[in-house]
């Protein structure tokens, strides 16, 4: 799956070119058609298109379709001097010509442009049209924040909680809209890179070679299946687009040891593309043991066949080595422990336009994950302690040594069929797709010379129909799901926007949408087939589930200069999967579907670019979340009753940038409010609360050449002390300075 490229423009920097017309005197039965494209010539998919006569009269309309072209008839008595074309767009500025065969309209992007994405319907869609919670971050975006890792990206999200266990390199999960951390699908081109059971570390995901990240929040298993409980995260690799190669590089040095640098090339020719890149990531971090290393190598080879069709490579790869010291804020760092992740994603797609009505697309892809975790010297015990608490008791270290071969084959096969384009039926578009997962795995325990293997395959089928008119846009999808381990499950999902209010002086546009759907997420292989006797797997367990519903306002103001989203939500998460003690004696457990969570709030997101060059984007997320059957209730944290562990219930950012000649800036700031945590060291009292914090991000770049740029990040700039998680101290004060060339 591709998005397009039209979104990448800078709003602010955008020249309006001249508007493009070959036009011809209409006879009868002929045609008015043509194309809608932005200032760079990328296609506009979704613009209402009308034809009017001299009085302002509709006398027929239509919408571009995914490559941006209209065709609607002519009347018998419409004479090109009277007759004009107008298309229009949330986002741009509208353009009209005089009617005519192959009409060119160039659309002008507004100072906060309309986005178009693929996960929202697996289809090109602006997000005005989806009716869905979406956030896009766009090559422009990622250029300007200069952040190494996307989690550091996903922390500038509506909704969402990134928690990382200490620096860069530790754990990170991402939680949205109170959901579990494995309850987000996420994708790269469509791959799907969850361990099975929807486990995924964002650790070592780099944004090196990438082109965009999506972000669609709420249940979504109608179009993606498992994993996919309260949001889908897809990033998108860098595709060549010129007919000149273009050569790029990088290197960044700073604090804490930090070396960050890479190279890539890319280009495009009349019957392919490529794009191609290496990069190195390494930092000491501030406690011992506590080094992160990772490479990333990335690759994207399109092949033009004619007739509409194009294949497709795509090649990822991330080596990631990091110590793991532990609680450091409580103990003295463990020297020797330490997390190997090697992951490799390849795939292959099959892309043809059949028809003017007709698309299939046909992959296959193979994602493989091997992670070694060990501590193999004991240490001596230790008393946990913080300030002027103290455990009740000495700690022992324990050695072990894991290892985890973790294979996800996936094979889909989508058509799009147009079943109408009219001024009566409006854009009717059918989508019928069907997905294959294989899942393999090997959990190994070396100290013990054990090894578990987990084979499942699962499938699923799904519709979608998507509907538009000119102020009405309404999605409704299914999906049916076949899965090895719970058997079958069927989970719908629908979405509406409706434009209340278009255009008028200051006023701008006001869409009212709302979305609805279910969720599903199978067990993870230890869940399922764990041996241990104290945490023995159960073949019978149910799918975990969620049911999202949510309702918002969007408006635009002041010449599409303003931009304000208000977006209720309510979750509802069941079958929560955990241990129970079946066996007091010995302590043994199984897992069993124990759990219910809820959690309901609302998002106050805006968007503001007052002048050229200067663009402010900030969000604050309300959460007021409960646990209402717990899956630990002897534990003070997890009973009934308290809310859900680590998401807070007030959390927001700001992200400013200002651009303009050779000087770019940029400002981020993350507020985190109190939320529920655990010490997990048995501290007397315990601490059951993180204080929250706010952090701010700085960024600036200076084109000293045309080829050459000179930047400087500073992370945490106010040296802000907190932990996101309670005994992992996050990194100080942290500055990169680097250079930047491209040919």
């Amino acid at each position: 799956m591709r998005a397009p490229r039209w979104w990448r423009q800078n709003a602010a920097c955008s020249v309006t070119l001249p508007l493009l017309i070959v036009a011809g005197s209409l006879g009868p039965g002929l045609q008015i058609d043509g194309t809608a494209v932005d200032q760079s010539g990328s296609p506009l998919p979704r613009a209402f298109v009308r034809a009017v006569d001299a009085s302002g009269r509709e006398l027929t309309s239509t919408f571009t379709d995914e490559s941006g072209r209209f065709r609607m008839p002519a009347e018998t008595s419409t004479e090109a001097s009277d007759c004009r074309v107008i298309a229009s767009l949330t986002g741009f500025q509208p353009a009209e010509a005089r009617c005519g065969e192959h009409v060119r309209l160039v659309l002008t992007v507004a100072p906060i442009a309309e986005t178009v994405v693929v996960s929202a319907t697996r289809t090109d869609t602006p997000v005005d049209n989806a009716g869905l919670s979406v956030s896009a971050f766009t090559a422009q975006d990622l250029a300007w924040r200069d952040a190494p890792l996307v989690a550091d990206l996903l922390r500038t999200t509506p909704g969402a909680m990134v928690v990382t266990t200490g620096a860069p390199g530790g754990v990170t999960s991402l939680f949205v809209r109170g959901g579990e951390s494995n309850y987000n699908k996420v994708l790269l081109d469509g791959i799907p890179l969850n361990e099975p059971g929807g486990a995924f570390n964002f650790s070592n995901v780099t944004t090196d070679d990438l082109e965009r990240v999506e972000v669609v929040r709420g249940a979504q298993s109608a179009l993606f299946g498992s994993d996919a409980m309260s949001s889908v995260v897809q990033l998108f690799t860098k595709r060549g687009t010129a007919a000149r190669p273009q050569v790029g590089g990088w290197i960044e040095g700073g604090t804490y040891g930090t070396v960050r640098g890479g190279a890539s090339i890319a280009g495009a020719a009349p019957h392919g593309d490529y794009a191609v890149a290496a990069s190195r990531f390494d930092t000491d971090n501030r406690e011992p043991n506590n080094a992160f290393g990772n490479t990333t190598l990335s690759g994207n080879v399109g092949a033009h066949l004619g007739g509409g069709a194009t294949l497709r490579g795509i090649v990822r790869v991330e080596r990631e080595r990091a110590g793991t010291p532990g609680q450091t804020a409580f103990e003295r760092p463990d020297l020797d422990a330490f997390f190997e992740r090697h992951d490799a994603v390849g795939g292959i797609a099959f892309d043809q336009q059949i028809s003017d009505r007709v698309r299939q697309r046909a992959s296959y892809s193979a994602a493989v994950s091997h992670q070694d975790s060990a501590d193999l010297l004991v240490d001596p015990p230790y008393v946990p302690r913080f300030g002027a608490l103290a455990a009740p008791f000495a700690f022992s270290d324990f050695t072990f040594d894991s290892y985890s071969a973790l294979t996800r084959h996936h094979a889909s096969y989508q058509a799009d069929v147009r079943l109408a384009n009219d001024t009566s039926s409006g854009y009717q578009l059918l989508t019928a797709l069907v997905d294959w997962d294989g899942e393999r795995a090997t959990l190994t325990d070396r100290l013990s010379n054990s090894s578990t293997p987990a084979s499942r395959d699962n499938v699923g089928v799904a519709v979608q129909h998507q509907a538009q008119w000119h102020r009405v846009s309404a999605t409704a999808g299914v999906r049916v799901e076949h899965n090895a381990s719970f058997g079958d499950a069927t989970v719908p999902r629908g979405s509406i926007a409706f434009v209340a209010h278009e255009a008028a002086g200051a006023f701008g546009v006001t869409h009212l949408h709302a979305a609805a759907g279910l969720g599903i997420k199978e067990p993870t292989v230890l869940q399922s087939f764990s041996p241990s006797p104290f945490f023995r797997g159960n073949p019978d367990l149910l799918p975990e589930r969620s049911r999202s519903a949510e309702a918002g306002v969007d408006q635009r103001l002041f010449a599409d200069r303003v931009r304000v989203d208000v977006t209720w939500f309510d979750n509802r998460y069941k079958n929560l999967i955990s241990t129970r003690t079946t066996d007091p004696v010995t302590f043994a457990a199984q897992y069993f579907n124990i759990g219910l969570t809820q959690a309901r709030g609302a998002e106050l997101s805006g968007d503001v670019a007052p002048i050229g060059g200067l663009r402010v984007r900030a969000s604050y997320t309300f959460l007021a979340s409960e646990i209402i059957d717990s899956t630990s209730p002897f534990n003070v944290v997890f009973q009934p009753g308290q809310p859900l562990f680590r998401r807070p219930r007030h959390s927001g950012f700001v992200d400013a940038g200002w651009h303009r000649d050779a000087l770019g800036l940029n400002l981020v700031g993350t507020f985190v409010g109190a939320f529920s945590d655990s010490d997990f060291v048995s501290f007397a009292p315990p601490l059951t609360r993180n204080p929250g914090f706010t952090t701010w991000d700085a960024r600036a770049s200076y084109a000293i050449t045309r080829q050459l740029t000179a930047t400087l990040a500073v992370d945490n700039l106010a040296d802000r002390q907190y932990m996101e998680p309670l005994g992992y101290p996050a990194l100080g004060r942290a500055a990169r300075v680097g250079l930047r060339v491209g040919f």
